[in-house]
C-alpha cells in the first residue's frame, strides 16, 4: 500500500507520495485537468501493479478530480478540513503552512490514521444528480429569502402601507404590483382596473375582482411619508429586488420540476415518500443528503451524526455533558428539521413524540430536533430492509409513554 497526499487548488495538485514506513517516494505538482490526471495515473502505475493498493487523502469529496480518483479504483478518503489542522501541528508548530507541507501532511494521516476516516461514498449517478438540483434548488430558496428580507427592511423605511397589503413578499401578487407601483403615491393611485390586469399577467386566476379590491384598499391606507427624494432612491433598489426576486421565483420553480422528474426515477424514492411528511424536495434533499451508497453508514446512529440530531457527550474525569452537535451538513440538517416538522400533521406517532417531548421541557425546535432522529433511525431501517414506512412499526413501542 503507498498512500498520497493530495493539497488540491483551483488549477494545480501538489501531491506528496509515501511508502508503508513512511518514507517519500514521489513529491509533484500535477496540473488541474486531463494531462495531470493522466500524469498522476502514470505515476501511480509505475509505483504499484492494482489501483486498490493506493490510498489518497484530499479535503474534499467533489469535484471532476475526485470522481477520476474514484473512477480509477482508488481508495479516495476526503479529510475534513478542521481535521487536516490538527495532524497539521504533528509536523511543526511553528504555524507554518505550504501546499507541499499539507500535500505531506495528507499522505501521513492517510498512512497512520485512514482506519479512523471513512472513504468517499460511493454513490450512483442518480444520487449525484439529485444532490446537484436539491443543493441548487436550496440555495436559491435561501437566497430569495434573503433578498426579501431586505426588500422588506427597505419597504418599512418608505412604504409600510406595501408591508400591511401583502403577508408575503415573495408571492406573485406583490411582485407585480410593486414592479409597477413602486412609491407609495403610486400604489396609492392604482386604479383596480390596472391591479387586476397586473395580477392576471402574474398568473392569478381566481378571486381577481376580490383581490384587487383588497389591494387597492390596503395601498389607499394613510401611512407616514419619507421626503420625495428618499422614495424615488429606494424606489428605484425596490424595482431592482423585485426584478431579482422574479427570476429567482421562475428558476426555483424550474429546478423543482427538475428534481420531481430526478427523484421519482431513483430506486429508493418510493421508500423515501412513504415517510411521513416527506414531500419530493425533502425527499430529494434528505437523499441527496445522505447519498444511496448501502454501505455508507454502519449503524442509524452514523447516520444521525452525520445530518446533526443526534446529541453529543463530552466527559471528562467526574463530569459529563450532552450537548447539541454544532458540525453537520447544514444543508442536510434544515432538511430533516423540515421533515420532521411536517410529519407531526400526518404521523400519529410523531405528533405524540413531539408532545411528549414538549411537555418534559423541550423547545420547539429541540423537540423537532429529536422527532427527526427518531425519523432517520426509522429511515435507515426501511433502507436496510428495503420496505416502506409502516406507522405501527415505527411508533408503536412509544404509544404507551406517549399516551
Amino acid at each position: 500500500m503507498i498512500c498520497v497526499g493530495d493539497d488540491w487548488a483551483e488549477d494545480h495538485h501538489d501531491v506528496c507520495v509515501l511508502d508503508e514506513d513512511g518514507r517519500v517516494l514521489v513529491s509533484a505538482r500535477f496540473d488541474e485537468g486531463v494531462e495531470g490526471l493522466t500524469r498522476f495515473h502514470e505515476v501511480m502505475a509505475g509505483l504499484v501493479s492494482d489501483p486498490s493498493e493506493v490510498a489518497v487523502g484530499i479535503e474534499t469529496d467533489r469535484g471532476l478530480w475526485v470522481h477520476g480518483l474514484v473512477a480509477a479504483g482508488y481508495a479516495v478518503y476526503a479529510i475534513n478540513p478542521r481535521k487536516m489542522a490538527g495532524y497539521r501541528s504533528r509536523f511543526r508548530v511553528s504555524g507554518a503552512k505550504s501546499d507541499a507541507g499539507d500535500a505531506r501532511v495528507l499522505a501521513d494521516l492517510v498512512r497512520t490514521d485512514r482506519h479512523l476516516h471513512r472513504q468517499v461514498a460511493g454513490d450512483s449517478g442518480e444520487a449525484l444528480a439529485i444532490r446537484e438540483l436539491a443543493r441548487g434548488h436550496q440555495t436559491l430558496v435561501w437566497d430569495r429569502t434573503r433578498h426579501a428580507n431586505r426588500l422588506r427592511s427597505k419597504l418599512r423605511e418608505y412604504h409600510p402601507a406595501a408591508l400591511d397589503t401583502f403577508d408575503k413578499l415573495t408571492d406573485r401578487d406583490c411582485l407585480a404590483i410593486l414592479a409597477i407601483a413602486p412609491t407609495p403615491a403610486e400604489g396609492a393611485s392604482l386604479s383596480r382596473t390596472r391591479i387586476r390586469t397586473a395580477l392576471k399577467r402574474a398568473g392569478r386566476q381566481r378571486r381577481l375582482d376580490e383581490r384587487a379590491d383588497e389591494i387597492k384598499q390596503g395601498l389607499k391606507a394613510a401611512a407616514l411619508t419619507a421626503p420625495e427624494e428618499i422614495v424615488e432612491a429606494m424606489a428605484a433598489t425596490t424595482r431592482s429586488t423585485v426584478a431579482i426576486l422574479e427570476v429567482l421565483n421562475r428558476q426555483i420553480s424550474e429546478l423543482e420540476h427538475a428534481i420531481n422528474d430526478h427523484f421519482e426515477q431513483h430506486p429508493n424514492a418510493e421508500i423515501y415518500l412513504s415517510m411521513p411528511g416527506m414531500s419530493h424536495i425533502i425527499g430529494a434533499r434528505v437523499l441527496g443528503g445522505f447519498g444511496d451508497d448501502p454501505d455508507r453508514y454502519a449503524n442509524p446512529k452514523s447516520r444521525r451524526n452525520y445530518a446533526g440530531t443526534s446529541p453529543l457527550t463530552i466527559a471528562s474525569g467526574k463530569a459529563e455533558t450532552i450537548t447539541s452537535r454544532w458540525i453537520y451538513n447544514n444543508q442536510l440538517h434544515d432538511a430533516v428539521i423540515r421533515w420532521a416538522f411536517c410529519s407531526l400533521t400526518v404521523s400519529p406517532g410523531a405528533k405524540a413524540f413531539y408532545t411528549q417531548r414538549r411537555q418534559a421541557g423541550d423547545s420547539h425546535y429541540a423537540a423537532l430536533k429529536r422527532v427527526a432522529n427518531r425519523l432517520i433511525s426509522i429511515l435507515h431501517g426501511c433502507l436496510h430492509h428495503h420496505t416502506t414506512y409502516d406507522e405501527h412499526t415505527a411508533w408503536a413501542h412509544r404509544q404507551p409513554n406517549a399516551a
